[in-house]
């Protein structure tokens, strides 16, 4: 950064205090404002899904940990899993 600006941390400093009092959002806004009444901005909105990436999770990437669907299933005859499964006293 040029010497004239001075130290970097106090160029850090107020690019964060007027980042956070909105300086720097009414500045673009202003800017657009002005761009797009002399007719430079076309606003249009286009959306490739290739560039969009979803989660790995979102995608059906296997998850971390034992999965239920490997675990065997639990037969009625080792183990009831409701009154109706348990076999009647003779």
């Amino acid at each position: 950064m040029p010497e004239r600006y001075g130290a970097w941390d106090r160029a850090y400093d107020l690019f964060r205090c007027w980042q956070r009092d909105g300086t720097w959002a009414r500045i673009l806004t202003q800017l657009q404002a002005e761009a797009d009444a002399k007719g430079l901005i076309t606003w249009e909105v286009n959306v490739d899904s290739i560039v969009c990436r979803a989660h790995q999770h979102a995608a059906g990437a296997a998850k971390r940990g034992v999965s239920r669907r490997s675990r065997p299933a639990a037969s009625s005859s080792n183990r009831p899993t409701t009154a109706l499964d348990v076999p009647a006293a003779d």
